[in-house]
């Protein structure tokens, strides 16, 4: 007489058992890849950057950035560009002299003397520059516009890139 036995003590196809690993395997091998990948992505394009200009020496557009930051005196503007030269966080800044500006502010057309600050840096840097530029700037509301660099002298570029640092 044969014995009752469960069947859950016995495999009937090993081979499924296995056959279901490996996917699961392949399956958490490839979220590791992907969140690295995503982490890692300021670091893998700026990388990326860098050897296309290396290789071709040619600029790619976007790689650099023009800020337009207003500024309600020529002291205000110079503190803020020195301060931004001094963290290293442009290349260049340029001191426009006075003009005057109109803008709606809190439902009436206001006339105002500004000075005009021209910011040169690299785009992976602008959003630590807005950040800082908001902090120090005495308008509730700073005007601080970005603009990508498409295309300009090589040299300049590469200079531009040596003087500041990024992130």
């Amino acid at each position: 007489m044969q014995e009752n036995k469960p069947d859950c003590l016995y495999q009937r196809n090993p081979k499924d058992i296995m056959s279901s690993a490996v996917p699961r395997t392949g399956f958490v091998v490839f979220c590791v890849f992907l969140v690295l990948t995503l982490a890692l992505y300021p670091v893998l394009k700026t990388l990326g950057v860098q050897i296309h200009s290396a290789i071709t020496g040619s600029y790619v557009a976007g790689y650099h950035s023009v800020l337009l930051v207003n500024c309600p005196t020529e002291q205000t503007a110079r503190d803020i560009g020195r301060s931004i030269m001094e963290k290293r966080l442009a290349a260049c800044v340029n001191i426009f002299p006075r003009t005057t500006t109109m803008y709606y502010w809190k439902g009436e057309i206001r006339d105002a003397s500004e000075i005009l600050l021209l910011v040169r840096t690299r785009t992976s840097v602008v959003q630590k520059l807005v950040a800082y530029i908001k902090a120090v700037h005495p308008y509730d509301i700073p005007e601080i516009i970005s603009f990508p660099i498409d295309d300009g002298s090589q040299h300049y570029m590469k200079w531009m890139e040596d003087a500041v640092t990024d992130i």
